[in-house]
């Protein structure tokens, strides 16, 4: 498993929280997700082998948010 922090740009609420967690727990290989408003970042546990980072950013985007 890896761990990295993505920043997401975009949330304004709760709601943008609960969206983006359940965008990024959505991708198969995707263990877990901690999405923080006050910080503006995603901790997001996944398996390398079935997923990539830039994977999950772009599942982050096509939700309307901003991922780096």
């Amino acid at each position: 498993m890896e761990t990295s922090v993505v920043k997401v740009g975009g949330m304004t609420c709760g709601g943008c929280v609960n969206s983006v967690t359940r965008v990024i727990q959505s991708i198969d290989g995707v263990q877990a997700a901690e999405v923080s408003l006050e910080t503006a970042q995603a901790k997001v546990i996944f398996d390398p082998t079935r997923t990539t980072l830039a994977q999950i950013r772009v599942a982050i985007e096509d939700a309307g948010y901003e991922a780096q």
